[in-house]
């Protein structure tokens, strides 16, 4: 059995519009739900919900029967959570909190195997079929989607040297921790944040550094893909859910006599 090609992998390579959806609900029947949607990508989220492996591995597996490319976004920079992650199948990781070329290194280094990095071997995982994908050491590394995640101003200046480090796939900005590092908590949309964001993304977007982000606005989100981002996340489950719970209460509120 050969390795299947990753789909998202290649569709940064070619920078082809990516368009996303953030899951936080730690569910195999909620990834279920939305898998069915017809998102490029998904970002099951281990940083800021309740998600373990168990539950990663459910929603990978909910994922893994649709089109949708289900990437993981990690606790931290850590090489044994990487090591787990990428055994249970993750076709791409998403770092948070990547601060320095260093940081981006040790990221690389988690998910690849010695010479070239310090992932752990192991046979017989979820993510060579146990033991039956063939060719799973010499094609891992150019399937798998390294994703780094900057959050601070500090991080943003840095971005062109980070985005430089062997084996990342795409540089991410977090808007909301941003907004945060730059005296705007809880306000990720503020026009000082993307005055900050959009330089330094085309920067990269012209050093051909596919670029992505989350926003929790559709409009906005098309427009950033049609600047140029190659991975923008639209919406987040949990998020529809409770805006739409709202909305039907308030409908249904209001139409009462």
């Amino acid at each position: 059995m050969q390795l299947a090609a990753n789909p998202f992998t290649a569709a940064l390579k070619a920078r082809h519009k990516q368009i996303g959806l953030w899951i936080s609900l730690s569910n195999n029947f909620a990834a279920e739900v939305v898998a069915g949607a017809g998102y490029d990508w998904a970002l099951i989220d281990m940083e800021h919900s309740p998600n373990d492996y168990f539950s990663v591995l459910g929603q990978l597996q909910a994922f893994a029967a649709y089109p949708t490319t289900a990437i993981v976004r990690v606790e931290w920079n850590d090489a044994v959570s990487v090591k787990r992650l990428l055994d249970l199948g993750a076709p791409g990781l998403l770092f948070p909190v990547i601060q320095s070329v260093e940081e981006a290194q040790r990221a690389v280094a988690a998910t690849r195997y010695p010479p070239q990095g310090v992932r752990g071997v192991s046979g017989s995982t979820r993510a060579t079929r146990f033991g039956r994908v063939v060719d799973y050491t010499a094609r891992i590394a150019d399937e798998t989607a390294v994703l780094l995640q900057l959050e601070t101003r500090a991080a943003v200046e840095q971005a062109e040297a980070i985005a430089a480090v062997d084996g990342v796939s795409g540089i991410f900005f977090g808007p909301a921790d941003i907004a945060a590092d730059m005296g705007k908590l809880g306000q990720p949309m503020a026009p000082e944040v993307w005055a900050l964001i959009r330089p330094a993304a085309q920067r990269l977007i012209a050093k051909g550094v596919p670029v992505g982000t989350l926003v929790l606005d559709p409009v906005f989100a098309a427009q950033l893909l049609n600047e140029g981002f190659t991975f923008v996340a639209c919406g987040a489950d949990t998020a529809i859910l409770s805006k739409g719970s709202d909305a039907l209460l308030a409908q249904v509120k209001g139409a009462l006599a």
